[in-house]
């Protein structure tokens, strides 16, 4: 009987960073390897990846990288985890030249190129494991699962999906295909529940278009279209509606611009030679003539509406007559944060327009979908993943609905090892998986202790006292300074200011004045009773820092060796100097010399 142990890296109660490791008899097999873009309490970090510290023991083990289609949730922490493994990475066509893309803007890595193009009709033998592919309908061409035919039975990985009838060549489901792994008896299924909330049908990609097409109709001003860079068949229906109704295009961000470059050259978009113009061209046209396509950093363009609406953006600047059209469909993590940016965009006069408020343009499959992929698959075993967790409750039951008992349905968390044992699957060992957090070139250096001093700086802000003593004589040199931000203003709040540095000054006397004197006590104990002084106060808690500098810590008296050496010092100076007297001497009487010739 072979061993199948199956470990989730992310992707599990939570949105985007999917990474899933699948074991089968000592081989692991990576599906996946995501990035999911910060929540709000996540201060000041860019991008969270997933924690492989496991797999740094088991990195002979690794046999590479499967991955199922080319946005960030799939690919983005593909150049960090190469960085610790070097190991082939397998998919289609167009997510090979986007996970290109990605490592090419990593020094460290730009030089990988074990890259391998898959279809659905590849099979990859290793072993004891067989792996191949089928197609499925998303928003980027070429999506594909995953199956890892093993021993006791297949292995399914959805990646995403959703089913649409009306899907164009290259965004088209295999139904055979999913009949025919199903007819082969599947073990496992690890299934996308991030649509598991929709209860309706989804939006038609053909009628999203014609959506799209409408709102451009009927807008007699500038369009600022924002929408993720790797959202290929939504950036289609974009230039397609620009075309119809005689709109030049402006792409904004570098991002856009690459992948538009990449899937051109692939064929996988089709764009007008004069459709494209610059910034500065725009500029000089009617409003009514441009269409501009605004993605953001990596491909996210919420962040970046946020930076024009606050006048940021040093090009792109919004007026009454624009309107912003977001055509993504944010995840509910950010529900905040585009309620926050709907509001600074109706600061700025623009009207703004989400196509989620009349459609449902999920990439996703509904609730329909997912049980038609059940019912395709009839697994033995089913895992949720993909989603928060009220989502993975929701695709529990809806697996229950179609006739797979609840004892087969998992719910796992990150570093849950799901084995096979026996017959059946038991959740049994679990392992530590955190959250790695990328702070601009920092790769989780950033903890909870850093973040939590973040939450606080930007709460209740924060108090630096600066004391000098002098340790010796075991008395305070200087009084206490005291220096306050994002705390209380200063100015309407000196009687605290002078009640804090007296409590201060009374501390630190009190530690000279004591036999053992130790540095780091001082110092918290400055903080404990600045910190209960201050909440006591004002029910604040600010970062307290203080710093304490010492003087007269150099000085001692001289011994007889040191100055032995300064009248050693001083003779070979005071030579030096009768030296350069007499030669100056004998100059003046050269010269006097010459003269008297």
């Amino acid at each position: 009987m072979s061993s199948i142990k199956m470990i989730p890296f992310g992707g599990v109660r939570e949105n985007g960073k999917n990474m899933y490791a699948v074991e089968v008899e000592n081989q692991i097999f990576i599906l996946d390897a995501g990035l999911k873009y910060p929540e709000n309490e996540l201060m000041g970090i860019d991008v969270v990846i997933p924690d492989w510290e496991y797999l740094k023991k088991r990195k002979d083990d690794i046999v590479g990288v499967f991955l199922t289609h080319g946005h960030a949730d799939a690919i983005g922490a593909l150049p960090y985890f190469l960085m610790d493994f070097n190991v082939p990475v397998f998919g289609s066509e167009m997510t090979i030249a986007l996970a290109k893309l990605a490592v090419k803007n990593h020094k460290e890595v730009k030089k990988f190129n074990d890259f391998h193009v898959v279809d659905e009709s590849t099979a990859i033998d290793f072993n004891d494991v067989t792996v191949s592919f089928f197609s499925t309908t998303h928003t980027i061409p070429e999506t594909l699962g995953i199956v890892l035919e093993a021993p006791e039975g297949n292995i399914v990985y959805t990646g995403d999906f959703k089913f649409d009838q009306t899907a164009s060549t290259g965004y088209q489901t295999d139904l055979a295909r999913l009949a025919e792994i199903g007819s082969q008896g599947v073990l496992a299924l690890l299934s996308d529940s991030a649509g598991a909330g929709i209860t309706g049908a989804s939006a038609r990609e053909k009628d999203i278009g014609e959506y799209i097409l409408e709102t451009f109709k009927y807008q007699k001003g500038r369009i600022i279209v924002a929408s993720v860079a790797s959202n290929i068949m939504r950036v289609q229906q974009i230039i397609d509606a620009a075309v119809k109704v005689g709109r030049k295009l402006v792409l904004s961000g570098k991002d856009i611009e690459q992948i538009i470059d990449t899937a051109m050259q692939l064929g996988k978009l089709k764009l007008p030679k004069d459709l494209l113009i610059s910034m500065e061209k725009a500029d000089e046209l009617e409003p009514n003539q441009v269409v501009i396509l605004e993605t953001g950093k990596m491909g996210e363009p919420i962040k970046s509406l946020q930076q024009i609406a606050n006048g940021d953006n040093l090009k792109l600047h919004l007026s009454d007559s624009d309107l912003v059209f977001v055509t993504t469909t944010p995840s509910y993590a950010q529900e905040t944060e585009v309620q926050k940016t709907k509001d600074m965009i109706y600061r700025t006069g623009a009207e703004v327009k989400f196509i989620s408020d009349d459609l449902n343009p999920s990439g996703h499959a509904n609730q329909n979908d997912e049980q038609l992929m059940l019912n395709f698959m009839k697994p033995k075993f089913f895992i949720p993943i993909q989603g928060e967790y009220r989502l993975l409750a929701r695709h529990a039951e809806l697996a229950e609905e179609v006739g797979i008992p609840a004892e087969n349905i998992f719910i796992v968390n990150k570093g849950d090892v799901l084995t096979y044992k026996n017959g059946k699957f038991h959740v049994g060992e679990h392992i530590d998986v955190a959250n790695t957090m990328i702070d601009g070139t920092g790769i989780g250096d950033i903890g909870n202790i850093v973040l939590r001093d973040r939450r606080v700086l930007s709460e209740d802000g924060i108090f630096v006292v600066v004391a000098t003593i002098d340790r010796k004589n075991k008395k305070i040199v200087a009084r206490p300074q005291i220096t306050s931000r994002g705390f209380v203003f200063v100015k309407t709040n000196r009687q605290l200011m002078k009640q804090s540095a007296d409590l201060v000054e009374k501390v630190v006397q009190e530690n000279l004045d004591q036999k053992e004197f130790d540095w780091g006590h001082l110092k918290q104990d400055v903080r404990e009773k600045l910190n209960r002084f201050l909440f006591d106060q004002t029910k604040r808690h600010p970062v307290i820092l203080p710093v304490i500098m010492e003087v007269n810590q150099h000085s001692r008296k001289k011994n007889g060796t040191q100055k032995a050496e300064e009248n050693s010092s001083n003779q070979q100076e005071n030579k030096k100097k009768a030296k350069r007297r007499s030669s100056r001497g004998r100059g003046r009487k050269h010269q006097a010399n010459k003269n008297n010739e």
